[in-house]
């Protein structure tokens, strides 16, 4: 499988170019609903669990969790039909700011605590398969990991990752934000462009050919708990989200491939996320290449032809947001 090597290039480290959207959370905490905590000397922002936080939270929330790397900014969009709040992601560094630093790929258990653990730190960390595949460690500056929880890390979970990232505490920085809060809505509806990688990835494509990617998706609104919210932030991605992707191939190959990356060629394509989950009883059971964007463009910077596959579901996104009539 064709996995890019990335070079440590300081100029790109994903944790040094995000280290000043972190200070920009920690200078305005009051304006941002943020709270900070300091344990054993790791800076902890808590962005939903006690604090309320919001969506512009969210907004810096995702634009950390990318390395610094990608724009990231909130609009309206019509989608299908109706007028809603979306995220836009849009990088010219799409491998290392999506898979080496945004992909949610580390799996943070501590006693009791467990956690999906993504952000640049993971390049610090290096504990996945996919730091090896890409040949690749940030040993740049501090270490910043970003935790989907609805708890907030203890001293022994704070420093477990100290550990694991290979720094000194006062270099680690922990953010924190529940799926069911409005940063979380936020962050995850902006893994768009990530999740169309990774799919592209898994069917074998050459990542290295990719030279850009924008997206953009609805934000979901905040569900009543964390399995609904997991629900609605899925259905988001699947059903709601468009990406646009420049590659350097041959049409043939494009042409080939562009039909199998939306989510709507998996055999599980046409449910709300909700409802396949209590079917299966589990996600694992879930057909993988589901999780894809809703719709995908890909231009090709060598003869100029743009390819696409796919579309919104408009009726799936105002089930699973619950939208009155």
């Amino acid at each position: 499988m064709p996995v890019p090597k990335l070079k440590a290039a300081p100029s790109l480290s994903p944790n040094l170019q995000a280290l000043p959207l972190v200070r920009e959370m920690l200078a305005r905490p009051d304006q941002l609903r943020v709270e900070v905590y300091i344990l054993d000397k790791v800076t902890v922002i808590d962005c939903g669990v006690q604090a309320p936080g919001g969506w512009e939270a969210g907004r810096l929330f995702a634009a950390i969790c990318l390395g610094g790397l990608a724009r990231v900014e909130l609009h309206w969009m019509n989608f299908g039909g109706w007028q809603w709040p979306a995220v836009e992601v849009m990088t010219d560094h799409p491998v290392r700011a999506c898979l080496a630093s945004q992909y949610a790929g580390w799996a943070i258990k501590k006693e009791k605590f467990l956690a999906m653990g993504s952000g640049p730190g993971r390049a610090a960390a290096r504990v996945e398969d996919l730091f090896q595949e890409l040949d690749y460690e940030d040993c740049s500056g501090p270490a910043i990991v970003c935790l989907e929880s609805n708890r907030l890390p203890s001293p022994e979970v704070a420093e477990y990752i100290v550990q694991k990232c290979k720094r000194s505490p006062a270099d680690v920085y922990i953010l924190v934000a529940p799926t069911a809060s409005p940063a979380g809505s936020v962050q995850v509806a902006a893994r768009a462009v990530e999740t169309g990688l990774h799919k592209l990835k898994e069917l074998g494509y050459d990542l290295g050919l990719i030279r850009s990617g924008w997206g953009i998706c609805p934000v979901p609104p905040v569900a009543a708990g964390d399995l609904a919210a997991i629900g609605r932030t899925n259905d988001a991605v699947l059903y709601g989200s468009i990406v646009h992707y420049n590659v350097e191939d041959e049409d043939d190959n494009i042409a080939s491939l562009v039909t199998r990356v939306p989510s709507r060629a998996s055999r599980d394509y046409g449910q709300p996320f909700g409802e396949l989950f209590r079917r299966y009883g589990d996600f694992y059971s879930i057909d993988p290449f589901l999780f894809s964007p809703a719709e995908v463009w890909v231009s090709n910077l060598k003869s100029g032809r743009t390819f696409h596959a796919g579309s919104v579901r408009p009726d799936i996104l105002a089930s699973s947001f619950g939208l009155a009539e």
